[in-house]
């Protein structure tokens, strides 16, 4: 009998062992940390799947409240430790720009009789999770806002399921062109030529759309200075890059996660899946448009190793023109023409080698450098999609701490 608990105890061990354990490039520093994190996202997903088969609240909802309630506790662990906030000088306000919800970070007093920098921030999390205010986006605003004199605007702008695109890119627009005007920069002592706009991951989509849009907008007599773009997802056409294929089972963002977030967004048919994961999609696309993300060209030789592009079968004809927003630059920047990237402000695209986006942000990187845009191009080879994220305790990563910085200082010098 005294036997049983050492059993169930070794048994259960090796149960959670397995749980949690997944292969990982030898290149990711800190695997185990990554393997407890995927863990955590992994079981908050299966429960999230299970509240909605049995009816008790939507996929995107439970996980949406899970995540919120985490870093609730990562923000209270934060203030604890830092006496009462991060980097306490900062002013930080809610208000609406056009209607939209904003929150506003302000440097110390002892910036004041200066004009300051402006940078307007959109949130990643696949256009259905997170916040402007919450987790790292909220230290890493007050960093950037006290480290750098700089006006901090960052959008609560509206998600999946309440909406679907374009209201989040809409949402992104009106607040941007809020911002730009005048009245506003002066309202806030913000010096109109040094002026960006920045966004990670889905975040970084919206900010290269709406970069592109004011760019092209001759009455808007402000425009973004530069532009910096964090792991940005840029297209929804192939989803065979070698990227996806290299990293389609690394955390945080597998591959069929990024495919299911697109069809959410275009609010499309999520049964739609697996002709996706084929490029069926993309079959019947005309060769001028194909060309710009054709990544055998626009990628450098080290990234496409052996793999071959896929074009897709017949088996889902005319389903670009089912869902529109496959095609709409709006949604897939990549997709702009060279005319129009030429206009795009100065640029920093960060890249992560263990990420299924890293090749959006490379034949983005190469495609605005083609059109005579000065692009700085910030490539991790030990990094993650979502490493930005995880900068505070319980999941705190080195290399979190080095793209921030990276991203601070290329601001600091460029803006």
């Amino acid at each position: 009998m005294r036997l049983l608990p050492a059993v169930v105890t070794a048994s259960l061990t090796l149960a959670v062992a397995y749980y949690v354990y997944i292969p990982l490039p030898d290149t990711i520093q800190e695997p185990w940390k990554l393997m407890m994190l995927d863990a955590v996202f992994r079981t908050t997903m299966h429960l999230a799947s299970l509240k909605a088969w049995l009816g008790f609240d939507h996929y995107i909802k439970s996980i949406r409240s899970c995540t919120e309630g985490f870093e609730g506790m990562m923000q209270a662990a934060l203030s604890s430790e830092s006496g009462g906030g991060v980097m306490p000088g900062v002013k930080v306000s809610d208000t609406t720009f056009a209607g939209i919800p904003v929150t506003v970070y302000e440097p110390p007093a002892g910036g004041e009789g200066h004009l300051r920098r402006g940078v307007m921030y959109y949130h990643g999390g696949g256009w259905a999770l997170g916040s402007a205010k919450k987790g790292s986006y909220d230290t890493i605003n007050r960093m950037l806002s006290d480290e750098l004199n700089t006006v901090v605007v960052s959008v609560e702008y509206r998600l999946y399921p309440e909406v679907h695109f374009p209201v989040p890119y809409l949402d992104c627009l009106a607040t941007a062109k809020h911002f730009l005007s005048p009245e506003v920069l002066a309202s806030y002592a913000i010096d109109p030529e040094r002026v960006a706009v920045a966004g990670d991951s889905a975040g970084g989509n919206l900010a290269a759309a709406v970069a592109q849009e004011i760019s092209l907008d001759d009455t808007m007599s402000v425009k973004f200075s530069v532009q910096a773009l964090i792991y940005p997802v840029l297209q929804a056409l192939d989803f065979n890059t070698p990227s996806y294929l290299q990293n389609q089972h690394i955390p945080v963002l597998y591959r069929t996660l990024m495919v299911r977030f697109w069809l959410q967004y275009l609010n499309a048919d999520l049964s739609l899946q697996p002709q996706l994961m084929v490029n069926n999609h993309s079959s019947e696309i005309a060769p001028e448009l194909r060309a710009r993300l054709d990544w055998s060209v626009l990628l450098p030789p080290k990234y496409k190793n052996s793999y071959k592009p896929l074009t897709g079968g017949k088996g889902a004809q005319g389903l670009a023109k089912e869902v529109p927003g496959l095609l709409d630059v709006r949604a897939s920047p990549l997709l702009a023409g060279a005319e129009v990237l030429a206009k795009s402000p100065r640029s920093y695209i960060l890249t992560c080698e263990h990420d299924v986006l890293r090749d959006d942000g490379l034949m983005y990187a190469r495609r605005l450098q083609d059109a005579g845009v000065t692009v700085t191009s910030d490539h991790y080879e030990d990094g993650f999609h979502g490493a930005i994220s995880f900068i505070t305790w319980p999941f705190e990563f080195e290399i979190g701490k080095r793209a921030i910085r990276g991203y601070i200082n290329w601001l600091k010098n460029n803006l």
